[in-house]
């Protein structure tokens, strides 16, 4: 307890255990006690161990597979938070299930992230960290406060190890030109842009390369990778257009089967994520490098609950 009162308590839901912990131990302070199972037909059921009472409850989920249960588990841990009389409820969501569901593309469609954020904000979330959305504008899917993050940082930091003479940051559409101009501008490194189609959902096709990539080692850059079509295809583009090298990198590490056998096929030196999304410990090595993202977790978690700034952490210049 702090001499104003106020109490941090971290909270880990069951679906990225290893992110939680790394979180926690940025923080200097163990995860709270809570019980999670589930009752025989598949139900969830949630108790807090300790009390929560006045105190500034910060919830830790990843939404992956099986996604719902991941959205439903975060629900009923907020409820009972909220139940239990906690001072504030910060989801601190890694990766936003259903995002790609921002808008209707056709006629009769969901806009399904809108949704999952009505179901956060009835369940009692204060307020929102979230990294790298697939679109910023679900920010304002909330009525809350986000903070939303971006692994940009830990990336580049990457990246800059590698030596690489004259790297290319490779937008895989136009859609990600903005980020990742950003991208290239902290790297030092020229931008280029593939056009790609999308004929059904997870096909991708990729018709041509703008920009010169001869000769150059490239790093495409999205904000997840989920069957790795769309960059598989692309690396083997930009092969053909000329690059020296190609490397993949992403915030959001989906890797719907059949990823891992696209990826070793491919002409990939290596694919560079982060833990947002728990990566199976039998396909770490080889091409798949994991970062962690538990420090700028961590450091955002800190400030809120300081009530300081977050915006520091989106300066090209900060240093973890």
């Amino acid at each position: 307890m702090s001499e104003t009162g106020k109490r941090m308590m971290v909270f880990a839901g069951t679906q990225n255990p290893e992110l939680a912990e790394g979180i926690a131990g940025h923080l200097g302070i163990e995860l709270g006690n809570i019980k999670i199972s589930k009752f025989a037909n598949g139900e969830i059921y949630v108790r807090f161990l300790e009390s929560v009472r006045g105190a500034d409850v910060f919830i830790v989920q990843s939404v992956c597979q099986p996604v719902n249960y991941s959205i439903m588990e975060l629900l009923i841990m907020v409820d009972a938070a909220k139940r239990a009389s906690a001072r504030s409820i910060t989801a601190v969501i890694s990766h936003y299930g259903y995002a790609r569901q921002d808008k209707k593309s056709a006629a009769r469609e969901p806009i399904t992230a809108k949704l999952i954020a009505d179901l956060m904000t009835t369940a009692g979330v204060d307020r929102v960290i979230a990294m790298d959305l697939h679109q910023g504008q679900i920010q304002g899917f909330f009525s809350q406060p986000v903070n939303h993050l971006t692994a940009l940082p830990i990336l580049v930091d990457y990246f800059e190890t590698l030596g690489l003479e004259d790297p290319v940051v490779v937008s895989p559409d136009v859609g990600r030109v903005k980020v990742c101009k950003k991208f290239a501008d902290m790297l030092g490194a020229s931008l280029a842009i593939m056009h790609k189609g999308r004929p059904e959902h997870n096909v991708a096709e990729i018709t041509h390369v703008i920009g010169d990539v001869d000769g150059k080692d490239c790093i495409v850059a999205d904000d997840m990778i989920d069957t790795a079509g769309s960059v598989t295809e692309g690396s083997r583009a930009l092969v053909k257009a000329g690059a020296k090298s190609v490397y993949v990198t992403a915030t959001h590490a989906i890797l719907s089967s059949p990823a891992f056998e696209r990826i070793d096929e491919a002409p990939i030196t290596e694919v560079v994520v982060t833990n947002t999304l728990p990566v199976p410990e039998e396909h770490r090595g080889g091409k798949i490098r994991v970062l962690s993202v538990a420090p700028l977790f961590a450091h955002a978690i800190q400030n809120v609950y300081n009530d300081e700034s977050v915006s520091e952490l989106f300066d090209p210049d900060f240093q973890l």
